[in-house]
């Protein structure tokens, strides 16, 4: 106890936090919990037709690359032991070719429970219909045993990527008919600008399984094609600072389901772009107008490269963020 308060006389004024640092999203009580037993957030709910412990999502990242393997296997381990869901990267290396499924090969490691979904871009799954050729793509998400497909929409990213796909359809089309001769459940997802209300509402109306944010606020894939260009689309540069949070996102959508006009079909979201920590999620989650789970790919990657045991730490101690904060913070309504 005397080099407890040693300690504390020490740091007394190292230990001090200004008003103007206090952060505002939230009330604290502290009177009404006690110490969260267990420590590390294990609530079982059903979402999306399977049970997940956590709203905890690992979101599409690296498949075909170096190394990518090892990295969906941590991941992988990491959703069986803490009930987490996950999508996989881009699976366009599997329609032609099994070069690299012992990358996406998860579910024996993540096991029969989990939320386990493919992964493809719009511009792909525009070429498979005008060639009909969707059970390919069937095909790959009954071998991985995938619970369905979450189909990313990433415009600007391939504007801006010297080797990038053209879109010569909206993607909103591409969706509309991909939902009717794809039967396992789709996802729709942004990869780093977010969406705008009127595609908000557009997807709210489509029978998707999830609408997945992928807001401004993490990585920016049209600034990394931009960078990996060397120069050459520097002249669209304007486009990378074009997009929307996720609290943008969540606002309109608590507009839209006010309104009477809108007839929403889809029930569920996922909660990504930018989401930094488990006071960040907790508080999207608490403003959600719909079931939803927050995201996260490059908070998961650099512990998922390192070890196991180093994802392992970080999971648990989001974990462990999230529960004390369920348990001691009430989030302040706008």
């Amino acid at each position: 106890m005397s080099n407890r308060k040693k300690d504390h006389i020490e740091l007394a004024y190292k230990a001090r936090v200004g008003a103007e640092g206090l952060d505002q999203r939230f009330y604290f009580e502290p009177l009404f919990a006690a110490h969260p037993q267990p420590e590390i957030y294990d609530q079982p709910f059903d979402f999306l037709g399977k049970r997940m412990r956590a709203p905890l999502w690992i979101s599409s990242m690296t498949g075909g690359a170096e190394h990518a393997g090892r990295i969906n296997r941590h991941l992988a381990k990491a959703c069986r032991q803490f009930g987490l869901g996950m999508g996989l990267g881009s699976c366009r290396a599997l329609l032609d070719s099994n070069e690299h499924w012992d990358d996406f090969n998860l579910r024996p490691i993540i096991g029969p429970d989990a939320p386990f979904f493919a992964n493809l871009g719009i511009a792909q799954v525009e070429e498979l219909l005008d060639k009909n050729e969707i059970e390919k793509l069937l095909l790959v998400c009954e071998r991985l045993q995938a619970d369905g497909l979450i189909v990313h929409i990433n415009p600007l990213q391939e504007w801006m990527q010297p080797e990038g796909d053209r879109f010569r359809r909206p993607p909103l089309e591409s969706i509309s008919a991909l939902l009717e001769v794809f039967p396992k459940p789709l996802i729709v997802k942004e990869v780093g600008q977010g969406l705008g209300p009127e595609s908000l509402k557009a997807l709210l109306e489509l029978p998707l399984a999830a609408i997945d944010f992928g807001a401004a606020g993490g990585t920016n894939f049209a600034l990394l094609e931009m960078l990996r260009a060397a120069g050459e689309r520097e002249s669209f540069e304007p486009f990378i600072y074009i997009g929307h949070t996720a609290e943008e996102m969540l606002s309109w959508l608590r507009d839209l389901l006010a309104r009477p006009e809108v007839r929403p079909v889809c029930r569920h979201l996922i909660i990504s772009g930018g989401v930094r920590d488990f006071l960040h999620g907790y508080y999207l989650l608490e403003r959600s107008p719909l079931p939803a789970v927050y995201a996260q790919a490059s908070a998961f990657l650099k512990p998922a490269m390192e070890s196991y045991e180093a994802l392992e730490r970080y999971v648990e101690n989001q974990l462990r963020g999230l529960n004390l904060a369920k348990a001691m913070l009430k989030v302040k309504q706008p």
